[in-house]
C-alpha cells in the first residue's frame, strides 16, 4: 500500500472513531455517509448502466460506465458497492484534446484489477490524479448475488418475486440502504449523475421498465432481449430502478403547465382491466400537485406509474405501485378522519415525491424529513383541493396521533443517518402550522412553488429550506425549526381563565421559544406566547372559553 493511501486511511479512521465515540456511528458509516477525500474532488455526470439479471440463481452481472468531472486534483477515487457484490475491474478513460486542432485525440486507459484496488467493507478505492476540470470515465465492472430485500420498501435490496400466475417479477428498493446493494456507484445522495441510461438484459418473455423514456430493446440470441431506458435529467442513486415482470401498457396525454406530458402506466397483464379504470386517479393527483407545487419537473422523461411487487417507491418519472388498486393506505385510513379513504394513498404520497424528494433531494439523510415532511403535506393539500379546507384540517389533524415526539426528525450528518419517522407527520404538521402562522394561502402557494423553481433539479440542505421559507414569507421561522426539527418535545400552551382574564404561556420548549397562535377570542384573535406568563384582559369575550386555533400543532393545558 502506497504512502498516500496509507496516510488517507490513518486519517480516516481517526475520524470515524470520533464520530463513533460520539453519535455510536462506525467508521463504515463514515465512509457511506461523508463526502470524504475520496468523493469531494469529482463529481457524477452521467451513469450509463449494463446489468445482466440471471433470475434461475438470483444473481446480476454488468459494468457501470461512470462519466465524471474532476473538480480539483484527486489522489483517491471512491466508489460504492455493498458485500456480498465483487467488483472484478475498473477501466478508466481519459480523453485529451490536441493542441494543434489536425492532430488526433489522444485516449489514456488504465486497467485496474483487484491487486490495485483497496477494499474497505463496501468502499472501493484506486490510486488516481487528476489536475483538469474535463470529463473522464471510469467502467466498473461486477457480478455477485446483491442482497434480497426481506420486507421491501423498508428492508431494502434486490426483490426476486413472482406473480399470481408464477412469472417472475423482479425489482429493488434501497431509499437508506443504497443504490451500491446492486450497482457500483458514487452512492452519496449529494451527488446525482446529471443523466443516466439503464440497460437491463433478461428473458425474452418478460418486459424490463425503468426510468425515463424507453430507447431500444434488442432481442439476443441467447433467449433474452436488452431494453434500454433513458432520463436526461438528474436523478438520485436509488431511484435508478428494474422492474422486471409480465408487463403491459397503456396511457395518456395530460395537458399541464408546461404543456403535454406523457403519462404511461405500466402494469402485470393479469390487471391491466383494473388499472384502467383505477389510474383515473392519477391525472386528478397531478392536476392538484401542479396547483400547489407548480408544474410536474420531469416532462422531458414523461410521468410513469408502474406496477410493483412491494407497497412502492418514488423512483422517479417511474413511481412504484403496489397498493392493491384500492383508496387508502392498503385500505387503511392513516388519519382516521375519513378523508384518507377517498383517494389511494400510494398514487398520492409516491407521485409527490417527484417535487420533494426527486426535484428537490436533500444532501444528507438526516435532512430526509425535507422529502417526507413536504410529501406527507402534499395529502393534506390535496385532500383540501378535492374535498375542501375543513377536509384538509381534519385529515392533516388526525395524522398527529401516529407522532411519537421520543426522537428528533432530522438525523445524525455524515453518517447516513435519518431522523426519527416522526418526519411524516410532525414534518407535515409543522408546515401546516408554519402555513398557519403566515395567514395567507396565496403566500404560501407562492413559497411552495417557488421551492420548486428556486431549486429545481437540486441537492438542498436543511438551512437553505429553512432561510427560502422564513426570506419568503418575511418571517423569522428559526426558533421554530429548531423547536420542531431539531428537538423531540412539543410546545405545551400553558393556560388559566378566571372571569373574564386569560393568562398564558409556553412550556416544554426551547429557551427563547416564542410563536403566534390564532384564537377563538374576539378580544385578540392572535396571541403571542413566550416562556414568561401573560395577562389579556377578555372585554370582548364574556363567558367565553379559550380555544387555541386546532391548526397550530401545540399541546394545551389548562390550569386551575
Amino acid at each position: 500500500m502506497t504512502s498516500i493511501i496509507k496516510l488517507f486511511f490513518v486519517t480516516l479512521f481517526t475520524l470515524s472513531t470520533f464520530v463513533s465515540n460520539a453519535q455510536t456511528t462506525t467508521h463504515a458509516d463514515t465512509l457511506r455517509g461523508s463526502n470524504g477525500p475520496g468523493r469531494e474532488w469529482w463529481n457524477a455526470s452521467k451513469y450509463n448502466l449494463n446489468v445482466r439479471f440471471n433470475i434461475t440463481d438470483s444473481s446480476i452481472s454488468g459494468y457501470n460506465r461512470i462519466s465524471f468531472r474532476p473538480l480539483k486534483t484527486g489522489k483517491l477515487m471512491q466508489i460504492d458497492l455493498q458485500d456480498p457484490m465483487i467488483i472484478d475491474s475498473m477501466l478508466l478513460e481519459i480523453s485529451a484534446t490536441p493542441a494543434n486542432p489536425r492532430s488526433a485525440t489522444k485516449r489514456y486507459q488504465k486497467k485496474y484489477f483487484p491487486k490495485d484496488i483497496i477494499k474497505d467493507g463496501n468502499a472501493y478505492f484506486i490510486q488516481t490524479e487528476f489536475a483538469d476540470d474535463t470529463d473522464k470515465t471510469l467502467t466498473v465492472y461486477y457480478h455477485g448475488k446483491p442482497r434480497v430485500a426481506i420486507r421491501p420498501p423498508w428492508d431494502g435490496g434486490l426483490i426476486w418475486s413472482k406473480d399470481s400466475s408464477g412469472s417472475p417479477w423482479v425489482s429493488v428498493a434501497c431509499q437508506g440502504l443504497g443504490a451500491s446493494v446492486w450497482y457500483p456507484c458514487k452512492d452519496y445522495q449529494a451527488d446525482e449523475p446529471d443523466s443516466a441510461e439503464m440497460h437491463f438484459t433478461i428473458p425474452d418473455t418478460l418486459v424490463a421498465v425503468s426510468n425515463g423514456r424507453l430507447s431500444n430493446k434488442t432481442n439476443n440470441t441467447d433467449g433474452t432481449a436488452t431494453y434500454t431506458w433513458a432520463v436526461v435529467n438528474p436523478i438520485n442513486n436509488y431511484n435508478i430502478v428494474p422492474y422486471i415482470g409480465k408487463y403491459v401498457h397503456f396511457g395518456e396525454i395530460y395537458k399541464g403547465e408546461k404543456g403535454k406530458l406523457t403519462m404511461d402506466y405500466w402494469v402485470l397483464d393479469s390487471n391491466l382491466n383494473r388499472a384502467k379504470t383505477h389510474f383515473t386517479a392519477v391525472a386528478k393527483m397531478m392536476k392538484a400537485f401542479e396547483y400547489w407545487f407548480g408544474p410536474y419537473p420531469f416532462y422531458a422523461d414523461g410521468f410513469k406509474l408502474v406496477e410493483s411487487p412491494h407497497l412502492g417507491m418514488e423512483h422517479q418519472s417511474a413511481v412504484a405501485y403496489g397498493n392493491g388498486y384500492q383508496n387508502g393506505y392498503r385500505g387503511r385510513d392513516l388519519s382516521k378522519s375519513g378523508w384518507g379513504l377517498k383517494w389511494d394513498y400510494i398514487i398520492v404520497h409516491e407521485a409527490g415525491h417527484e417535487w420533494f424528494g426527486n426535484n428537490i433531494t436533500t444532501k444528507d439523510i438526516a435532512d430526509m424529513w425535507v422529502q417526507e415532511g413536504f410529501t406527507c403535506y402534499s395529502e393534506t393539500l390535496y385532500t383540501e383541493y378535492y374535498y375542501g379546507k375543513a377536509a384538509g384540517t381534519a385529515y392533516i389533524s388526525g395524522l398527529r396521533k401516529n407522532i411519537a415526539n421520543k426522537k428528533t426528525i432530522i438525523g445524525t450528518y455524515g453518517v447516513n443517518k435519518e431522523g426519527s419517522g416522526d418526519m411524516y407527520s410532525k414534518g407535515a404538521n409543522l408546515l401546516h402550522t408554519i402555513r398557519y402562522i403566515i395567514n395567507n394561502d396565496k403566500k404560501f402557494r407562492k413559497i411552495l412553488r417557488g421551492l420548486g423553481s428556486n431549486f429545481y433539479h437540486q441537492t438542498v440542505t436543511t438551512a437553505q429550506i429553512e432561510n427560502y421559507i422564513s426570506t419568503q414569507s418575511n418571517i423569522n421561522f428559526d426558533k421554530i425549526f429548531e423547536q420542531y426539527l431539531r428537538q423531540p418535545q412539543v410546545p405545551v400552551l400553558e393556560y388559566r381563565q378566571q372571569g373574564d382574564t386569560l393568562q398564558y404561556r409556553f412550556t416544554n420548549c426551547i429557551p427563547g421559544f416564542t410563536m403566534p397562535v390564532k384564537t377563538n377570542l374576539k378580544t385578540k384573535k392572535w396571541i403571542t406566547p413566550t416562556e414568561a406568563w401573560q395577562t389579556l384582559p377578555l372585554r370582548k369575550d364574556p363567558g367565553t372559553a379559550f380555544i387555541p386555533d386546532p391548526n397550530f400543532y401545540i399541546f394545551t393545558k389548562k390550569l386551575d
